[in-house]
């Protein structure tokens, strides 16, 4: 049972998302040390989503509308901010980095959390993986925690090797240009992916 959770949860983990182009765009932006920083706050939201199962929130929060269209509005502004940031902030992929100061690590623990589709899926995905030899909670726990490691493992290998791509983009301003513009505007769709399927749902 736990090698077909290591297969499915990889092949989730590898669909392209949020957490992923995050990642990348702080690893090209500002280096590996932030790419892997914000890898190990979405590892974090991780765990959060994970408690949150276990402890029934999830629940609660699926069944209440209110709630489940809060959260995704957030989510959304958050999405588009990050994306309309990084269109404006020329300063990125340059040696010495951006003028703000951000926390990678924190805008990742963000990123995660408020996507309320992660919060949904935990709910979903992690009961099928538990058998009946009782302490559910535990089991939950465990499973949420390897997601969690594996998440981190990835987005670390994402982190690195996009942070080699920044060392070329560095001498093709022009190109590093297009990157930031096409990593923001992705940034700002899938904000508005998220609002729009809180309208049509």
């Amino acid at each position: 049972m736990l090698a077909v959770y290591l297969v499915a949860a990889g092949a989730m983990i590898l669909s392209p998302g949020p957490d992923t182009l995050y990642v990348l765009t702080r690893s090209v932006g500002d280096g590996r040390q932030a790419g892997i920083a914000s890898a190990t706050g979405i590892s974090v939201g991780v765990l959060v989503h994970t408690v949150a199962a276990v402890v029934g929130l999830s629940a609660v929060f699926r069944a209440s509308e209110l709630a489940f269209a809060l959260v995704s509005y957030l989510g959304a502004g958050y999405l588009v901010f990050l994306g309309v940031r990084t269109i404006r902030d020329d300063a990125l992929l340059r040696e010495d980095g951006p003028e703000t100061e951000t926390s990678p690590f924190r805008e990742g623990v963000f990123v995660n959390v408020l996507n309320p589709q992660v919060a949904l899926f935990f709910l979903a995905f992690l009961p099928q993986f538990v058998d009946g030899s009782g302490h559910v909670s535990g089991q939950l726990t465990v499973l949420g925690a390897i997601y969690a490691v594996v998440t981190m493992a990835y987005l670390a290998g994402v982190a690195v090797g996009s942070s080699a791509v920044r060392r070329l983009l560095l001498t093709r301003p022009r190109l590093a240009t297009g990157v930031r513009w096409l990593s923001g505007l992705i940034l700002v769709g899938l904000g508005l992916r998220l609002l729009i399927g809180v309208f049509l749902g």
